[in-house]
This record gives structure tokens, sequence and C-alpha cells, in this order.
């Protein structure tokens, strides 16, 4: 999401680097930003005192323009050489493949205030911007004037990046910007489709009617027919704003100016912060209907863990018994523990013994008797 910004940051940083060395620096510095604006930077030790800046920066169509496609008008160069007289100078004509060469004398900078000499340079920073936004109020000044011509109604295609470029059509006391608009997935799609009509919406009550009037199509208007095929394929629309001469009066013309070269920005920033809120908002839907199912779980949990403490509490008096009767047995007295000695042992003889039957005695005289046997043959002793 890039931002249509005054100052250049790496040209800023560039400047303040030169200015603020103690030796004159060796500086070949090429910077591209925002997609087509081309810088170069070129400062020599051979010629420390002059700092050579030249910008590349898309032009209006010359379709209904006082301006050359390739040289800035005669009253642009003179509005910038009458930001910092003395300090930055244009060039004519300009380096080859630049619209502006800008001679700076960067030691009129002062060095004692530093607020000051950041303010100079940020100024000079915002040079393309300056071309850019004059390019623009050009076209919108003459939006009450009485000029009736051959293709005075053809649209001006500005293509300040080559990605988000918009119409400007001159109309019957009005000027029309027509932004057509692109986006990659079809969630922003149906998220800016809904803001355009709300702003349509809004921008026709009483209370906007100041505002330049709005308007959304999801199919190009009738001023575009004839253009560029590519130019009029869009996902989203066309969005258009009708400015009057109001819009331009005074101060409202420079804020009128940045608020058409940043509606791309405006709108991409719209979708991404509406997107980023659905988001949070079906999360946070989400997690109140999966809380009842934790809530379940919880309880499980909890039901688990209380019948393994019982569980466990059981198991420590079971324990705690066997514990108790050896206690009690160990406090019998020697007495006691002798009887029970001579009781156990009586009952281990008893289970030693052997076992009685009734009657066997006089069966085993009867039936069991050993035969006596006397020798045949007699020994006689022997004196």
């Amino acid at each position: 999401m890039a931002c249509f910004e005054r100052v250049s940051p790496a040209l800023r940083e560039i400047l303040t680097r030169i200015h603020r060395a103690e030796r004159p620096l060796e500086v070949d510095h090429h910077v591209h930003e925002f997609g087509s604006v081309h810088y170069h930077v070129k400062h020599s030790v051979t010629d420390p005192v002059y700092t050579y800046l030249s910008v590349s920066t898309p032009l209006l169509s010359s379709q209904g323009l006082p301006i050359s496609s390739q040289l800035l008008p005669q009253h642009t160069l003179e509005m910038v050489n009458g930001i910092f007289p003395g300090v930055m100078e244009a060039l004519v004509p300009p380096n080859e493949g630049y619209q502006l060469t800008l001679k700076l004398d960067i030691s009129r900078i002062p060095h004692d205030n530093n607020k000051a000499s950041t303010k100079m340079i940020s100024d000079i920073a915002s040079v393309q911007s300056m071309l850019v936004s004059n390019q623009l109020k050009e076209i919108l000044r003459s939006v009450d004037s009485q000029e009736v011509g051959h293709g005075i109604y053809k649209p001006i295609k500005l293509i300040y990046h080559p990605r988000e470029s918009f119409f400007v059509i001159k109309q019957p006391a009005k000027m029309s910007a027509i932004f057509p608009m692109r986006f990659k997935e079809k969630e922003d799609v149906i998220i800016a489709t809904a803001f355009f009509q709300e702003l349509m919406d809004v921008g026709s009550t009483e209370a906007f009617r100041k505002a330049p009037h709005c308007i959304w199509s999801p199919i190009p208007p009738a001023e575009l027919r004839g253009e560029p095929i590519e130019d009029l394929s869009t996902n989203g629309g066309f969005l258009s704003f009708d400015i009057t001469a109001r819009h331009v009066q005074g101060k409202k013309l420079e804020k009128t100016v940045w608020n058409l070269l940043n509606v791309y920005t405006f709108v991409k920033w719209h979708v991404k912060s509406s997107r980023g809120f659905v988001q949070r908002r079906m999360r946070m839907r989400l997690d109140k209907l999966v809380q009842p199912l934790r809530d379940v779980e919880n309880e499980e949990d909890d039901d688990h863990q209380e019948t393994r403490k019982k569980s466990k509490k059981k198991k420590k008096k079971k324990v705690d018994g066997g514990c108790t009767n050896v206690r009690k047995w160990i406090r019998v007295s020697k007495k006691k523990i002798l009887e029970r000695n001579e009781e156990l042992g009586n009952k281990m003889k008893r289970i030693r013994s052997r076992i009685k039957i009734r009657c066997f005695s006089r069966l085993r005289r009867k039936w069991l008797r050993m035969p006596k046997f006397s020798p045949v043959t007699r020994y006689m002793k022997l004196e």
C-alpha cells in the first residue's frame, strides 16, 4: 500500500549526509521511488560546492494541457527557482532522460541551526511531489473556465504510478476524476464494493452536501468510451468524484489535490482495516461458540481429578489401617506376647505330629503281624 508522500525519505537522507559531512564526499546515487519516480544525485570531490539533482517523474498527458511532453512549463521552473533563491536553481535544458535538473549549493544551508537546515532539506526533497501536484493544480484551476473547443471533453490520463492511474475529464461547471479500482483478492472486492455504496449513501446526505459528489459504477462511465481496454478492465468498478469551483478556491486547492493523489491509498487502507476487523470478530465469535465445549472438557477433567483424589485417599486409608494394627500389636505387653508365642508353637507341633486313626492299631496287630523265623541250623558257641 504505497502512499504518495510529499517528502522523499531516501533523497532527504542523502542530502542530509552530504550537508553534515566534514569532508567532501563522492556521491553518485540513483534512487527509484513510488514505482516510476527516478532521482539521480551527484556530488563530486573535484567540485565540492555544488550538488546536482535530476528528477524524472511521470508527466500528465499533453491532451488539453499547455505543457510539453518532455519539458516543464516556464512558470513551473520559475516556481522552483523561487523556493530557495541562491540555494536551488533549475538548469535549462535538464540532463538527458530527466524532466528537471537542479543545481544545489549545500554550503548555503545553515549548519548552526539544525531545525532550519532540516526544513530546507525536506523542502528540496519534496520537489517531485511539488511537480506532480502542480500539474494537477493547472488542470483543476480551469474548472470554472468557459472555454469550449475541439476535444475539450477528452479524458486526461494521469499516470503518477504505473498501477494506479486515473482520469480527469473537463465538463461544464465541474471536473470529474474517475478512478478504476483493481484488487487482487475476491474478499477485497466485496469489502470495497460495500464501502463504495456506503460512501455514496453518506455523500448524498445533507451533512456532506459541500463535499465532492461521489459516484460508483461497476461498469465504465460513458465519458471513458474509446479508451484502451486495459485501462477499463477492472474488478472493483469505477469511483468518480465531481470537483467544482468551490473545491479549488484558496487553500482548498492544495487539500483537494492531495486527496485525489491519495484516493487509492485511502481505499486500500480501509479495505485492509475492515478485513482485519472482520477477522478479529470472526475469531471472537468462534471462541464464544467453542467455549461450551471447553467448559464440558474442563468439567470432565475436574471429575477425573476428583476420582483420582478419592482413590488415592482410599489407598492411603488402607495403608494407615495396616500401620495402626502393627502399632497395636507392638504395644501389647510381654506376657501376652509370650502366651501368643506358646500358643503358636503348640499349633505348629500339632501340624507336624503324626495323624492318628482309630482302630488302626488293632488292625495292624491282626493283619499286619510280621512272621517269626527260627533258624534251621543252630550254632554252638565255642569256648
